[in-house]
């Protein structure tokens, strides 16, 4: 059996159509399947429109958080429900084209144990979005020492790497690097992204950020490593400056200098401040870690016999 996972938040425009439209082309090629509905806290009547489809189709399965806690969480809360023999994660709005999971079940079926969706286009974004984005799967590519310039959450994922995910401890996930750290045999489909039918994007600039340094600091100690290059480049500026007050000195040409200490000074000081703000953020995962909390809490699961 197939589990097709859909994170939705404050999508009650599209829970209808996302399950009629998933489950006719799933069940036109013949695929058993389940659909996962994981509400994210959704401040409409998402909810209400999983309970309705679910009412209505018996493939739909329903699951309901007691707040909003991100899209990561509700990605790790459909594989950890998900019942099938692979699970494909696919966005609620449809962006993502269903009929490709057709063609990466079917590649399931040959053996291959993660099947990527890679973007072949970003759709219609804005010029600062667009760059935005870009930059983001550039850093964190080098971070991660991993090619995620064309990745996306839209993939299908054999239940070894499912269970295998499942069994990682960590709090804060970057469930698109982890389906990369994981290996396994893996194969690429592209796709062409969607425009929406109904409803607005929850992405915009301002959380494309958010998300960025999240997931950057939950997969990567890159930014720590930077503390030492932003050391070195104070300690050449340093050793540069010191050089010059040295040969002034020696010549009998070395003025009062009060600019030039200031701006060292104010530079230094630079330095150290986001030194201590790297430092403290991490700090700070490490402490959320520790505690242990859940990544997600469950209020309600409809859909499902014996729930």
């Amino acid at each position: 059996m197939l589990s097709v996972i859909l994170p939705s938040y404050n999508e009650e425009q599209m829970i209808a159509a996302a399950a009629e439209t998933v489950t006719g082309i799933l069940d036109g090629a013949g695929i058993e399947h389940e659909l996962l509905f994981v509400d994210d806290g959704s401040r409409d009547g998402t909810w209400a429109e999983i309970q309705k489809a679910a009412q209505s189709d018996p493939h739909v399965v329903g699951v309901h958080f007691s707040r909003n806690f991100g899209k990561e969480s509700a990605m790790f809360a459909g594989l950890e429900q998900a019942r099938g023999d692979c699970c494909v994660v696919i966005d609620c709005d449809l962006q993502h084209p269903p009929e490709k999971i057709v063609e990466m079940y079917r590649l399931w079926e040959e053996g291959y144990e993660v099947v990527e969706g890679i973007k072949e286009d970003r759709g219609e974004e804005t010029g600062f979005h667009k760059f935005a984005s870009l930059s983001f799967y550039r850093l964190i590519s080098k971070a991660t020492g991993m090619d995620m310039s064309s990745s996306s959450d839209f993939k299908l994922l054999d239940r070894k790497v499912v269970d295998t995910l499942n069994k990682m401890p960590e709090r804060n996930v970057f469930f698109r690097a982890l389906s990369f750290w994981v290996g396994f045999r893996r194969t690429e489909v592209s796709y062409r992204v969607r425009e929406r039918t109904a409803g607005e994007s929850k992405w915009s600039t301002r959380s494309l950020i958010r998300y960025a340094i999240n997931n950057i600091g939950s997969f990567s100690s890159a930014p720590l490593h930077l503390i030492t290059i932003l050391g070195m480049v104070m300690l050449v500026t340093a050793l540069v400056f010191g050089i010059v007050a040295l040969v002034q000195k020696i010549a009998g040409t070395a003025l009062g200098g009060f600019t030039t200490v200031i701006l060292l000074l104010l530079f230094a000081s630079s330095l150290i401040m986001i030194s201590l703000g790297i430092i403290g953020y991490y700090i700070a995962r490490i402490y959320e870690e520790l505690k242990g909390r859940p990544r997600y809490i469950i209020s309600e699961i409809c859909g499902r016999k014996g729930t």
